[in-house]
């Protein structure tokens, strides 16, 4: 029941993951895109190793990569007080 439950910092590494290998596919070295993301070389390498970096750093890169909607919208989901408003919210 809780298998996909993962902690912060297995997210993390998952994310640095994701962007080396859309880095990768798009033919770019760690300089280059972190010299167009204006992000430091040691920071854009620590973020591929241990998935840290600051979020800004993170929204820049992501913006290189064509993520910056994926990004721009975390919590955005809306939350629900009751089935009444699901139900209304269907209706509409």
């Amino acid at each position: 029941m809780f298998d996909n439950l993962k902690y912060p910092k297995e997210i993390a590494k998952d994310v640095a993951l994701r962007e080396k290998k859309k880095r990768k596919r798009r033919k770019l070295t760690q300089k280059e895109l972190s010299e167009r993301a204006g992000v430091s070389l040691a920071s854009f390498k620590r973020f591929e190793q241990t998935g840290e970096i600051s979020f800004v750093s993170l929204i820049k890169i992501a913006d290189i990569l064509g993520e910056r909607e994926s990004v721009a919208n975390l919590f955005t989901s809306k939350e629900y007080q009751s089935i009444q408003e699901v139900i209304d919210e269907r209706n509409k």
